[in-house]
């Protein structure tokens, strides 16, 4: 190890939990409770790439949510996504860069955190209640934001070499998680260059309302607000990129009418195939496996060595 390579391994070690996790390649630092203005203390999980330790290279960062879930099974509710095992065997072929991912752990106030406040604010005032209750109460997700962008990123860029700039930062998540994702990158444009969500988690109905007639104009109304929110709060196509994805069973199932509408509004603000993917798998559900299963497409899309973009 050289010894810059020492020197921030010293510098981690103070903050860095004692288990240590069993990763394909790389290695893998657990910042216990960090303590943080803006959002709840949680823990961070690093990832350092192949080849960091031996290298004065700077790395592109990739921000994930839901951290427990990304690198070892015996922190996962629901099974690994395996981002560790994925992101060795591509960089061993080339098929994108090499990263430093951040893994946020959630909460007992994840879906808080996750909700977009400015799509529930959207709301129709005798909607909003309804919905907020869906997630346990008001959103705190620009909290969550905040945290994010000005308290765990420059924690990131100071302790490890990072690539600190726009387009060498990512963020990715799934579920409430792709929708955090999404929102994240439309309130700091200027700091997340690409966002990637998979399986986003739309709302689906609200308790009391039956399927019918009742329960479609809900949607509708829902939908209607969310979407205009999004199409107006997009950064300009062209200097950002999006990805979606979704399976066909389990809860995934039953977001192809929503996601379809929020595909509308990015083409409509002119994003196309070199910035904007919104992708189907079929058999895939809406759990731990089914994301590590694909995995490999969305961080190609936000890892590519060269990535397309729209003129």
């Amino acid at each position: 190890m050289n010894r810059r390579g020492l020197l921030t391994l010293m510098a981690a070690l103070p903050f860095a939990g004692a288990a240590q996790a069993q990763i394909a390649g790389g290695r893998l630092i657990v910042h216990d409770d960090l303590t943080l203005s803006h959002a709840a203390p949680r823990k961070v999980s690093i990832w350092l790439p192949p080849g960091y330790d031996a290298s004065d290279d700077r790395y592109p960062v990739l921000y994930m949510h839901d951290g427990q879930n990304l690198f070892d099974a015996s922190t996962a509710y629901s099974g690994e996504w395996g981002v560790d095992e994925h992101l060795t065997r591509l960089i061993a072929n080339g098929q994108v860069r090499a990263p430093i991912v951040v893994g946020v752990w959630n909460t007992p106030l994840r879906l808080r955190e996750y909700v977009p406040g400015d799509l529930i604010a959207a709301l129709p005032e005798e909607m909003r209640a309804d919905v907020q209750a869906i997630y346990g109460g008001a959103p705190l997700s620009d909290g969550y934001v905040r945290c994010l962008t000005e308290e765990i990123k420059p924690f990131v860029d100071r302790t490890y070499r990072t690539l600190a700039g726009r387009e060498d930062t990512m963020i990715s998540g799934s579920s409430m998680g792709g929708l955090i994702s999404m929102y994240a990158t439309m309130k700091r444009p200027d700091v997340f260059s690409a966002a990637a969500c998979l399986s986003t988690h739309w709302p689906l109905k609200v308790v009391g309302l039956q399927d019918g007639p009742e329960l479609d104009a809900w949607r509708e109304r829902l939908v209607a607000a969310w979407t205009g929110v999004i199409e107006r709060g997009l950064p300009a196509p062209g200097s950002h990129r999006f990805y979606f994805d979704r399976g066909d069973e389990t809860l995934d199932q039953f977001y192809a009418a929503f996601q379809t509408q929020v595909d509308q509004s990015f083409r409509r603000r002119g994003y196309g195939p070199g910035d904007f993917q919104s992708l189907v798998f079929p058999g895939a559900q809406h759990t731990e496996a089914s994301w590590n299963q694909r995995l490999d497409v969305p961080l190609s899309f936000l890892l590519s060595p060269a990535p397309t973009r729209n003129p």
